[in-house]
Formats: structure tokens, C-alpha cells, sequence
């Protein structure tokens, strides 16, 4: 199917990596319950990764940036999230839609998914348009 691309292969990794994944795998799961398709995880490029991109129902390109907390010290998961950081996102993004064109007909969102406390008692945070790319 166009603009479908394949998963990075799973790799053995660090606690902190692996604990990652497993928010990724939340977040993912959410999003597919809410209909979104699955166009790559973990995109990589020398600008950053975006951890998960997804079409949503209205056919809405969506850049998900996943983080996930423990606790809510210094403003938890969604605040971890600074300017470098989403001018890396967008930069990211745009090597995405460059690399695959056939993105380009979509308009384009970028949320943020926030994870707090352990597995399986997550508290999720899903903030759709949480910055855009102007």
C-alpha cells in the first residue's frame, strides 16, 4: 500500500530503551483503537526519531511523540517536551516527507502522547496538536 513503511526491527537494549518501548507499545495500541493505520515506528534520521507515525480516519498525517514518566516531579511526561526538542520533531518530520512523498498529500498533526505511574495502571495524556510546524 503506498505511504506504508516497514517497522524497525526489534533490538535487545538498554533498561531505560526497553522501558521506552513499552510505553511506545501503549501509546501504539491507543492509537490503533482509535483507528489511526500504522505508516512506521521509530523513524530515524540525523535530525532525531519520531517515535511513531500514524494516518489517522480523517487521513490526517500523524507525528506521535511518546514519553512516559514515573512521576510528575519538574511537570511530568508532557513537559519534558522543550523548544530543541520539537524543532528536532518538525525537522525530523520534514525528512520523513521528503524521503516518502507520497505522504505529502496529507496534512500533517503532531501530538504528543504522555504516559504517567507503571504498567499496566497507566495514567495516558494523549494531546492531539500539541505544536504545529509554522
Amino acid at each position: 500500500m503506498p505511504g506504508q513503511h516497514r517497522q524497525q526491527p526489534l533490538r535487545a537494549g538498554s533498561p531505560s530503551q526497553l522501558r521506552g518501548r513499552e510505553a511506545e507499545d501503549e501509546a501504539l495500541r491507543l492509537l490503533l483503537r482509535a483507528g489511526h493505520e500504522l505508516i512506521q515506528r521509530n523513524f530515524h534520521c540525523r535530525m532525531g526519531e519520531i517515535d511513531l507515525i500514524t494516518l489517522s480516519p480523517r487521513r490526517v498525517l500523524v507525528f506521535t511523540e511518546v514519553r512516559w514518566r514515573t512521576r510528575d516531579d519538574y511537570g511530568g511526561a508532557a513537559a519534558s517536551i522543550g523548544i530543541t526538542k520539537i524543532r528536532r520533531l518538525l525537522a525530523t518530520a520534514s525528512i520523513f516527507l521528503c524521503r516518502y512523498p507520497v505522504n505529502r498529500i496529507h496534512p500533517v498533526r503532531f501530538d504528543v502522547i504522555a504516559l504517567g505511574g507503571h504498567p499496566p495502571d497507566w495514567q495516558l495524556n494523549w494531546i492531539k496538536g500539541a505544536f504545529d510546524s509554522r
